[in-house]
Formats: structure tokens, sequence, C-alpha cells
């Protein structure tokens, strides 16, 4: 089996005793199990993991019948469609475990949605449209989904199915395809905010939340996300108006000094190193009052092999942050890109077969399951072995610039509570 582990394939999990992944198996599957009324149903959960996890072909309820030793599918396929069991409640056990298991205090929680192309149009949610996960316009599906990191690890912690309004303004289709009647349109961002909201009443710890420009570009989020009192980094357009002028206007008034060059975290190839600029910016009177308890800021992040290709981000953190924190969130966002990733690949993510809305959620919600599960094995194997890590510095000059604040000394350690 291989497990993708800050974006480094590992055969780490490949020699673990067999009474190990037992074990923690069977403790997670008795966790959720009382969510499942009957023996009946449980045992089919224990099956449908089980399977997930397997030397499966195709994660479909036919290949994950025959491996469970079934003569047919429709007990795995009652499972998804008939039995009596809520996702949502199965999601939460999820979240406790991963809290449990991976929690750190100021985790980040990573916001993002992919794709998963369908064929016709009965699928709940289904219709053409952009799928960044394909590149393109595609007949797809659109979930967005929640990971959560820190430095223990990464795993996907909850999801929700877009709905366009080709769906939820025809009601009789919503009716054949098992959408709740209180189902109406709701936005991908109105979906992210959901996601952000209810980990503030679980044990999951965050304390950052990190997104791609299709988040990061909209003010009410950042807003929603300070109100919450959360710190994020977010990536955004380099047309995006910063106190009036555009970022990409902004940042190119930082003095050469101002770039340093730090690791957004490991990939595949090593660290994965840029050129970063940050600057600080003024506060704001009418959110922040006379004593402000966080700072604003403005990143980019520059190729080194291509000068030209910049990314830009938008910063709200606690006061004692440095650019070096700040980076690391950013570097974050590529972990629910891993997640995806391996969940599909080791998990069968995207290999349901199920037309239904509650059938999505729940074959996505087991799969989750079963990728958080991978993600812990691994964590507490990197644990055993471990070394211990330093962290780059970073830099903290006040001296304003541009009417902002470059920093450019190399000075603050990077928090060690910070992922990496």
């Amino acid at each position: 089996m291989l497990w993708q582990c800050g974006g480094q394939p590992t055969d780490v999990l490949d020699d673990l005793p067999t009474e190990t992944w037992d074990r923690e198996l069977d403790e997670l599957l008795l966790r959720v199990g009382s969510r499942f009324g009957r023996v009946e149903p449980r045992r089919r959960m224990r099956d449908y993991v089980q399977g997930l996890l397997g030397p499966v072909g195709r994660k479909n309820s036919w290949q994950l019948a025959e491996y469970a030793g079934h003569s047919a599918p429709h007990r795995l396929q009652h499972l998804l469609a008939g039995a009596c069991w809520d996702a949502d409640q199965v999601r939460d056990d999820l979240q406790a475990y991963v809290a449990e298991r991976l929690g750190a205090p100021n985790g980040v929680l990573i916001i993002d949605d992919t794709g998963f192309v369908k064929k016709g149009t009965v699928s709940a949610g289904v219709q053409r449209q952009y799928s960044g996960t394909a590149g393109r316009t595609e007949n797809c599906q659109i979930g967005v989904f929640a990971a959560y990191a820190t430095t223990k690890g990464h795993a996907l912690v909850d999801r929700e199915l877009y709905l366009p309004k080709s769906w939820t303004e025809d009601r009789e289709r919503c009716k054949t395809a098992r959408i709740p009647e209180d189902r109406t349109f709701a936005t991908k961002l109105d979906l992210a905010r959901a996601m952000v909201r209810r980990p503030l009443t679980s044990s999951l710890p965050i304390a950052w939340v990190t997104a791609d420009s299709a988040y990061g570009q909209d003010s009410h989020f950042r807003r929603f996300l300070e109100d919450a009192g959360l710190s994020y980094v977010v990536a955004v357009p380099k047309s995006q108006q910063v106190h009036g002028p555009r970022i990409d206007h902004l940042l190119s008034g930082a003095p050469p000094e101002a770039w340093r060059r730090l690791s957004a975290g490991p990939g595949a190839k090593g660290e994965r190193l840029y050129d970063w600029a940050a600057a600080r910016l003024p506060a704001v009177w009418e959110f922040d009052g006379d004593e402000p308890i966080r700072q604003r800021w403005m990143l980019a992040r520059r190729s080194i092999a291509k000068p030209d290709e910049v990314a830009y981000y938008l910063a709200c953190a606690p006061l004692d942050a440095t650019v070096a924190d700040l980076v690391r969130v950013a570097g974050c966002r590529w972990r629910i890109e891993e997640s995806f990733q391996s969940a599909k690949n080791e998990c069968g993510l995207d290999q349901y077969e199920v037309r239904r809305f509650v059938g999505w959620y729940r074959h996505i919600t087991l799969a989750m399951l079963a990728h958080a599960f991978l993600a812990v094995l691994a964590a507490q194997e990197r644990e055993k072995g471990e070394a211990p890590t330093t962290h780059p510095s970073s830099w903290t000059s006040r001296q304003p610039k541009f009417a902002v604040c470059w920093q450019m000394d190399p000075a603050t350690v990077l928090h060690p509570a910070t992922t990496h």
C-alpha cells in the first residue's frame, strides 16, 4: 500500500504489523458502530470500509461485495441507499477521531472543491460545470471539502455536495434524486462557511484557515473568518484590491531585500522553496478599534525557476505571528490536494456508482473515514522514528515603506506549533 506523506510517497505502512492495523481499525469501527442501530448495517459498514482499504481494483459495490465474500452487491447497495443511519453523525465521529489522533492547538482547516466526472443527467448535482480536477468544463458533480492539517498529519474531515440552480429550482428532479425538500441553493462559499462553523462547536482544534482564490477573494468570507476568531492565509487573484490599489501593484513595489527564500513545506521532490515578500497592512479602525488584537498582511510567492509566476495572498494573524508562520499556513493548502489524491487512489473516494443524494454522502463519508484511518496510522509510524525538526527563521522589520511595513530582517523563530 502506498501512502502520500507530506507530498512524498512512502511505504511506511507496508511493513506495519497486522495486529497494529487490525487493532486501530477495530477501534475506529467500534467508535462509529453506535451510529448503526441494527447489527446488519453495522456489519455491512465494516465490510464496506474494509473493502475501501483493501486491494480492490475498482471500489464500487460489486467489487467491494466480492472482496467481502458476498454473493451479490445488494447488501452494500442497501447500506448506501436504504439502511437507517445518518452520514453526518459518522462525520462527527470522524472529526472527533482526527482531533484525538492528529489534533493540535493551532491546526489548519483547508477548504477546496474537487470534481467527480459523471455520465448522464440523473446523479444528484450533476451538470456541465468547471472542474478544477479536470481543468476544464465537464459533466460532473462538485464536492466542497475541508481537510485538517497539523504537524502530525492531515486528513479530510468534512464534505458537502454542491447543487447548482438547475437542480434546486427543479423540485421534481430533486425528488427523484432524493434531495431533501429543505435543501435550497447554496453557493460553494455558503458550503465552505458551514464547514468552518461545525468544528467551532466540536473537539477539532482549529486556529487557521486557508483556501484558494475562489474562496479567498471574497471579502465576506474573510470577514466571516475574522468574526469567528480564526486566523487565515488565503490566496487571491492579482487583481485583488487592497485599500484601493491592486495587490500586484502594491507588491511590485517590494524592494529586493524584502524577498526571502522560504519553504512552504515538503513536496514530492523535497522542500517547496519559493521567494516570498510580505508586508503588514494598516489596521482598519471600524473592525479593529483602538487596540487591534490581530494583524493583516499581504504576501507574494514567486517561483524561483520562473520569476514571472507570482501568487498572491491576504492574511489575518495574531500580532506575534511571523512571516514564516504565514508561509507555512499558505503551504498547507497543498495538503488537501494530497488528501484528494490519496483518498481517490487508496480509498475509492471517486469510484462510487450511486446516483442519489444520500448515497453520495454515505459513500464519501465512509471513504473519508478510511482515509483518516490511513492518515492516523502513517502519523503513528512517523512519530516512532521522527527526528527533531528545525524551523526556518523569519523577519520582523517595522520600517514602513510604500504605506505598508515590508518584512526584511531575519530575526524571529518560527512558532513550533505551525504545520510543516
